[in-house]
This record gives C-alpha cells, sequence and structure tokens, in this order.
C-alpha cells in the first residue's frame, strides 16, 4: 500500500516568527489589562477623593449648624439671665455625642450607611486668665502681673515667668498714640516686635515655657481680642486662689463651694466672702461674661471634624452674638 507523503515542515524562521507573534499578543494583552486596571484604581480613587471632599464639605455645614445652635442659646440665656454668667446656665450643659436625625433619613430613603453624630461643649472664656489684660498700652500692668505670677505658682509652675509673659505681650501691642503712652511703656524698636499672642501655645515663645507647661496651663489661660473681666461666679479655684493677695487653696474651696450653693449677685457680695483679703482695683471681675469658647465635634463617615470658636454676646440689648474667630482640625 502507498504511503501518502508527508506534509512539508514549515521553515524555522517561520515558526520564530509564530513564537514572536504569540508572545507579543501576549505581552500586548498584559499591557492592556494593566491600563485598564491603571484606569479603574485611578477612577477609584477619584471618586473616594470627591467623596471625601464631599463629607469635609458637610462637616462643615454641620458645624456651622452647631455654632448657629449655640449663638442662639448664649442669646437666649442673656436674654433671661444677662445681669449674671453662672454654670448652671443652660449653655454649660455639654451636648453628648448625638446622631443626627437628617442623615437616619438619608440611610433609609438612598440606602447609605452613614455614621453621623455630633457633640460639643461651650465654657465660659472669662472664666479664664485673659494674657492680654497682663499690658496696656505696650506698659505691662503691676497687678496683673502678680495675678498671673500666683496662678502660675498655683499650678506648681515658675512664676518668675509671669515678668517675661507680660513683657512679651507689652512689646506685641500696637504703639500708644502720640502724648498717651504710659511712662514705663517699652521701647519701640522698628522690627524686633514680636508676634502678637493668638493661643495658649504661643507662650512657647517665652523662654522657660515646655510643652508639658503649656498642657498644664491651658484650662486656666486664653487670649482674648481685648482686657477683660475675669467672672468670678465661673472661674476655676486656681483662678479664685489667685486673685486676691495670700488667698489660700483652702480658703479658695470654700469660696467656690459658697458659690455653688448661691452665685455671687454682684462684684460687692464676691468681696464680702474673701475674709478680709483685697483683689487689687487693676485687676477686673466681674459676675457676667461677653466672651465663650464653643469646642465641638463632627464625625460623618470617615470625616472627622474637631473644632474650636470664640462667640461674643453683646452685654445689653438684644444681646447679639457674633462669631470672633473658629479654629478648625
Amino acid at each position: 500500500m502507498a504511503r501518502s507523503p508527508r506534509s512539508p515542515r514549515p521553515p524555522r524562521t517561520l515558526l520564530r516568527q509564530r513564537g514572536v507573534a504569540v508572545v507579543t499578543a501576549l505581552l500586548l494583552t498584559t499591557l492592556a489589562v494593566t491600563i485598564v486596571a491603571s484606569l479603574f484604581w485611578q477612577q477609584q480613587v477619584q471618586v473616594r477623593s470627591m467623596e471625601n471632599q464631599r463629607l469635609q464639605l458637610q462637616t462643615r455645614w454641620i458645624l456651622r449648624g452647631a455654632l448657629d445652635w449655640a449663638r442662639l442659646i448664649l442669646r437666649q440665656d442673656g436674654m433671661d439671665r444677662g445681669r449674671v454668667t453662672t454654670l448652671d446656665g443652660v449653655w454649660a450643659t455639654p451636648l453628648a455625642e448625638t446622631r443626627l436625625d437628617q442623615y437616619v433619613e438619608r440611610e433609609r430613603v438612598e440606602g447609605e450607611n452613614f455614621n453621623a453624630t455630633l457633640s460639643g461643649q461651650m465654657t465660659d472664656a472669662q472664666s479664664r486668665y485673659n494674657l492680654a489684660n497682663l499690658a496696656v498700652s505696650r506698659a505691662p500692668v503691676a497687678e496683673q502681673v502678680a495675678v498671673f505670677q500666683r496662678l502660675l505658682t498655683v499650678l506648681q509652675l515658675d512664676g518668675s515667668l509671669a515678668q517675661a509673659v507680660a513683657d512679651e505681650v507689652a512689646r506685641a501691642q500696637q504703639p500708644a498714640a502720640q502724648g498717651q503712652a504710659a511712662s514705663n511703656a517699652l521701647p519701640v524698636r522698628a522690627g524686633t516686635e514680636p508676634m502678637e499672642m493668638m493661643r495658649a501655645e504661643d507662650l512657647l515663645a517665652v523662654a522657660g515655657f515646655t510643652p508639658q507647661a503649656i498642657e498644664r496651663l491651658r484650662d486656666f489661660v486664653i487670649v482674648l481680642p481685648a482686657q477683660t473681666a475675669i467672672n468670678v461666679n465661673t472661674a476655676p479655684v486656681e483662678l479664685l486662689a489667685a486673685l486676691p493677695e495670700n488667698f489660700s487653696m483652702a480658703e479658695a474651696a470654700a469660696l467656690a463651694y459658697h458659690r455653688k450653693q448661691a452665685y455671687f449677685n454682684d462684684v460687692g457680695t464676691y468681696k464680702s466672702q474673701l475674709n478680709g483679703k483685697q483683689v487689687s482695683s487693676k485687676v477686673n471681675i466681674d459676675i457676667r461674661s461677653d466672651y465663650f469658647l464653643v469646642l465641638s465635634k463632627v464625625r460623618l463617615d470617615r470625616a472627622n471634624l474637631d473644632a474650636q470658636a470664640l462667640i461674643q454676646r453683646e452685654s445689653s440689648g438684644n444681646y447679639k452674638t457674633d462669631l470672633v474667630w473658629i479654629r478648625q482640625n
């Protein structure tokens, strides 16, 4: 039986070309898959970025609503009890972490899962020692320096730093008008004036202060836009002990206990409880406040916003409130 002739073998060159074609096709396929995956990844990153921006924008709107709510409470408190500011006011009640109803409704309608909460607290800014009181017209006020020195000592810090802080505050103030400069005003040297203090952390510019000292002092001092009185109805025990000279912590604690039973209706009532001790006439004290701190925490899904704001309330009339500044973290 005759055998069928064999098919001729393809030349080696053709085999190589076919191999190269297969490898090229695989490489092109891999490259195409990589490009497509990269495009999908970039799209996912962009979508995620847009979602984050949306969440951050929504947290700011929530914060804005929270500040409007705080201003309303302060205005109402002023109209009801404008003559005094005490720790039992509605404004002093902290807002525990609260789920926001509008986002709960959105979850039901749109099927999205949002963990939206708001918490916050208001504190009396004039319950703290205002560092702006340390100097007037570029001149340190000795009586105010003495109060701050006693406060530092009560807090177990170096009391000698009080004068250095007062000098720093004085140098940062605007020069007084010609003919009105105090006799002990610090000289003005062009280009050498320090930056104006804005917050407790700025005390680090004064030699001798450490981050640990700032943390210890943080809840007891503040920098307000103007010289202010200290509210003896809301001041902590440590500051109450620093106001009169030679006033002990035990006496201050007893004074705070008396205040808790019945707040001070006037400055005279406060002074009558000092056991014969005196507060300098150059140390302003009062029973009411015009400045308040609002601490807010907004949580919206993976977006977090912590903010601190200062609100000023008018002392009479309709007790209008204004937002002085806001700091966000």
